[in-house]
């Protein structure tokens, strides 16, 4: 009997390591990096940005709900599987004075959208962390050519 019960243990021990392995319960399949456009802008005013998803995900820690959204009731409902195409609902496209729009277009403008979420976090963290290891000047994310 207890010979049984070390046994079942060893097996279901390595069927979690195994579905680790294989990404079993993992978020949906994501590039580990990939650039941020949008066809919502014919012409883009900067270099596109290169996303390492995994980093933030993996090496930084951060959980999808931290980036991802969908607010109901003031509460995040987001959840995985939601969508995750930005534009979907910041469709406003606004690249210039943007901060001078009304503020419920704001709230829609994609281009707010990423920098509220992106630069907003990189400045925290430097600060919390009293260091300036997330970049926050425009060309040190804007980097890469269309």
């Amino acid at each position: 009997m207890k010979s049984a019960k070390v046994v079942a243990a060893a097996v279901l021990t390595l069927g979690w390591i195994f579905g680790l392995l294989l990404g079993a319960g993992d978020a949906p399949a994501q590039d580990p990096s990939f650039l941020i456009e949008s066809d919502l802008y014919r012409e883009h005013s900067q270099p596109l940005v290169e996303f390492n998803h995994d980093a933030h995900m993996y090496d930084y820690g951060y959980d999808c709900q931290e980036c991802h959204h969908v607010f109901r009731g003031g509460e995040n409902v987001w959840t995985d599987g939601d969508p995750t195409d930005c534009e979907e609902c910041h469709n406003e496209p606004t690249v210039r004075n943007e901060k001078r729009l009304p503020l419920p277009k704001q709230q829609l403008n994609l281009k707010l959208a990423y920098h509220k979420n992106c630069i907003g976090c990189h400045r925290t963290y430097n600060h919390e962390n009293h260091v300036m290891a997330a970049p926050v000047k425009c060309q040190e994310c804007h980097t890469q050519p269309r």
